[in-house]
């Protein structure tokens, strides 16, 4: 019969990729009027611009460019037929660059690819069969019988998602070693302004292309795996009275989404419920003794969390400088967070990971409103 581990799950290491392709936020707008054809609708494009500069974002990373964007116009399109066009890059490019983060993973795990028994890859960027999950299989090279965990479009939260899986995963089966990715390429969701839909004119400011992996599992061998963060509890729920806050819908324009409610509001409203539990825990009387790790989903989101919650605003460094430096790559977002906390306590000299605090909380959000709460101990730096 085989041995459950003893111990919670842990990071192992953690990878990150971008496509090579940066655009700075403040000449974003220009280029996208002009990518799409729509400079002759200067009023939209100064409210686009004013989006750009209160979003907190200097640059971003995309695979898509003028060249490929001239050869698929129909993709630059407000509501046209372009699925096709979207398809192919997605497919294509999306286990690519996981393949990227995953053997940066990899690498700093520091332990053979044949360890590796199980695969959760999420991404709201393509869907096809076999999965994403296969074509990442076959380009590591990982053994055919690796379990897989396939997760499509689940939006934003999806990287707590993958992490809760994992854990899952970890802490039940013996040996278990989990790779975890996601990976997004916002060519599904590329499309020219509209005055018909001005919330996706904020969704064109935010996004960008970006993938993160993690190796996961329980019980770290001593010497051989240095555990980055312990992962203690993870709980998933949607939040009341957020029917319709944020929906995404794959139609052959490709992936539209709405922002039709307060969703900065919904989320800050609700959050001290969702969270108290992970307080009490965490054996801490005021959340300024957690560090945090927060999808960047957009300013505003953080702005009331901070206030609502009475943050420290550097509670929130790692988040903003995530935003800052990729913009919102949906559900890659979190990890690339929770890396930035890593490399952030070890520059400034911090005892641990956790920027000094033992504990802390991953929170991630997205379609439902469903939201993603991990609990996480830091380990020592």
């Amino acid at each position: 019969m085989a041995r459950k581990p003893n111990g919670v799950a842990n990071v192992l290491a953690i990878g990150t990729a971008v496509p090579p392709t940066s655009f700075p936020q403040s000449s974003y707008p220009e280029y996208f009027f002009r990518a799409t054809k729509s400079t002759d609708k200067p009023e939209m494009m100064q409210k686009f611009q004013r989006i750009c500069d209160r979003s907190g974002i200097k640059k971003r990373h995309f695979y898509l460019t003028s060249e490929i964007l001239e050869k698929n116009p129909e993709i630059c399109s407000y509501m046209g037929a372009s699925l096709d066009a979207r398809q192919e890059i997605g497919v294509r490019e999306v286990p690519k660059l996981a393949k990227e983060a995953a053997s940066a993973a990899i690498t700093e795990w520091g332990q053979p690819k044949s360890a590796i028994t199980h695969l959760v890859l999420g991404t709201t960027s393509s869907i096809d069969m076999p999965g994403a999950d296969f074509q990442l299989l076959k380009l590591l090279g990982l053994r055919p019988s690796v379990k897989r965990v396939m997760i499509y479009q689940q939006g934003c939260f999806a990287g707590g998602t993958v992490l809760r899986i994992a854990k899952d995963l970890a802490e039940n089966n013996e040996n278990a070693r989990v790779l975890v990715a996601c990976s997004e390429i916002t060519a599904v969701t590329f499309r020219a302004p509209s005055d018909k839909h001005l919330d996706g004119l904020v969704g064109s400011a935010l996004f960008g292309d970006g993938a993160a992996a993690l190796i996961v599992g329980a019980d770290p061998r001593p010497g051989i795996e240095k555990p980055l963060f312990e992962i203690h509890s993870a709980i998933q729920t949607v939040l009341p009275e957020s029917d319709g806050a944020i929906l995404g819908h794959l139609r052959e324009c490709g992936l539209v989404f709405h922002l039709l409610k307060d969703v900065p509001g919904i989320i800050a409203k609700n959050l001290g419920k969702v969270l108290g539990g992970m307080l009490d825990r965490a054996g801490v009387a005021s959340y300024n003794d957690l560090f945090w790790v927060v999808h960047p989903g957009g300013p505003a989101i953080l702005d009331q969390m901070v206030a609502r919650l009475q943050l420290d605003e550097e509670k929130m460094r790692a988040t903003r400088q995530v935003l800052a430096d990729f913009g919102n790559m949906s559900s890659s977002s979190v990890l690339f967070v929770l890396e930035e906390m890593r490399k952030g306590s070890a520059r400034a000299g911090m005892r641990s990971t956790g920027e000094g605090c033992d504990w802390g909380i991953m929170l991630c959000f997205g379609p439902g409103l469903t939201v993603e709460a991990l609990l996480l101990k830091s380990t020592p730096v």
